[in-house]
C-alpha cells in the first residue's frame, strides 16, 4: 500500500491582490498539507488567519511557506544575505504563522522554504547549515519541506531533523535531478501531469527534459496554486492516485 502526501503552496494573496486563479478554498479540499505564505514573499495577517482558519475547517495540516524579503518579485529573485540574517527572517516569519496556528489549536508540522529561498538553501552549504542548526534547536519537531540530495537535505539528515521530500507535479526536471527554473509556467495537460505523478510514486521515476529517465525518492507532491490551472491538475492527480488505491495522507500518518 501507498501513502503519498500531496501539498500545496497556499494564501499567496496580499490585500485585495490574488496569485493564480484564486482557488484556495477548492485547493484545500484537494491536499493533506498547506504551505502557508507567512508574509515576505506574499501573504498578509488576514490571509494568513483565512488560510489557517480554512486549513482547520477541511482538516488540513499546516506549516510555513516563509520566502525573501520580496513582496514585488514574489519572493522568485535571490537575495544576497548572511546565513544569519536569512535565518532570522524565517523565523520571524514562522512565528507569526504559529500565532495564528494557536487561535484554532492546530500545531505546525513542517516548514518549507518558497521560491528563490528554497533554492538558495537547496544550494547553499553555509546558509543550510546556520538555518537547519538553528531550527533543530528551537523546533526539532518541525519536519523540513525539501527536495532529495539537496544542501539542507544533506545538513537535516546529518543533524537527524526530519524531513519531507518532494516532487514536483507542475515542474520539469534535468539529468541532475534538479527541477527546471520556470519564469512563467505555460497551462499543462492534467492527464500527462497526472501519469508523471502516477509513475513517479509507483517507480519512482521521472522523464527528464533531455529525455533520459532518473529516479527519484520523495514522500511528498507539490502543485503550485499559482501554476495555470491548478485546480484541474489537482484533481486530476488525485483522481489518478485514488483509482491506483495510492492513500493520500499528511507523512506524519504514513508507516
Amino acid at each position: 500500500m501507498i501513502n503519498i502526501d500531496l501539498n500545496s503552496d497556499i494564501g499567496e494573496g496580499f490585500g485585495p491582490w490574488t496569485i493564480g486563479d484564486n482557488v484556495d478554498e477548492s485547493i484545500m479540499a484537494l491536499i493533506s498539507s498547506a504551505n502557508i505564505a507567512t508574509g515576505f514573499h506574499a501573504g498578509d495577517p488576514c490571509i494568513m488567519r483565512k488560510t489557517v482558519e480554512l486549513a482547520h475547517q477541511k482538516g488540513v495540516s499546516i506549516g510555513a511557506h516563509p520566502g525573501f524579503r520580496d513582496l514585488a518579485g514574489f519572493g522568485r529573485r535571490h537575495i544576497n544575505t548572511t546565513p544569519q540574517e536569512l535565518t532570522n527572517d524565517v523565523l520571524y516569519q514562522l512565528g507569526a504563522l504559529r500565532e495564528f496556528a494557536a487561535l484554532y489549536n492546530l500545531p505546525l508540522q513542517h516548514i518549507k522554504p518558497h521560491g528563490a529561498l528554497y533554492m538558495h538553501l537547496a544550494r547553499d552549504s553555509d546558509a543550510a547549515h546556520y538555518f537547519v542548526s538553528t531550527l533543530h534547536k528551537h523546533a526539532p519537531e518541525l519536519a523540513i519541506f525539501c527536495m532529495h540530495g539537496s544542501a539542507i537535505w544533506r545538513e537535516a539528515t546529518t543533524l537527524g531533523h526530519p524531513v519531507v521530500c518532494e516532487f514536483y507535479a507542475d515542474r520539469d526536471y534535468d539529468l541532475s535531478g534538479s527541477i527546471v527554473f520556470t519564469r512563467r509556467v505555460e497551462p499543462l495537460d492534467p492527464e500527462i501531469v497526472a501519469d508523471k505523478v502516477l509513475r513517479a510514486c509507483q517507480e519512482g521515476k521521472v522523464r527528464t527534459v533531455e529525455g533520459a529517465d532518473i529516479d527519484v525518492e520523495f514522500s511528498s507532491v507539490c502543485l503550485h496554486s499559482d501554476t495555470p490551472g491548478a485546480l484541474p491538475l489537482l484533481q486530476a492527480i488525485v483522481t489518478r492516485l485514488q483509482l491506483a488505491g495510492i492513500t493520500i495522507t499528511p507523512p506524519h500518518q504514513h508507516k
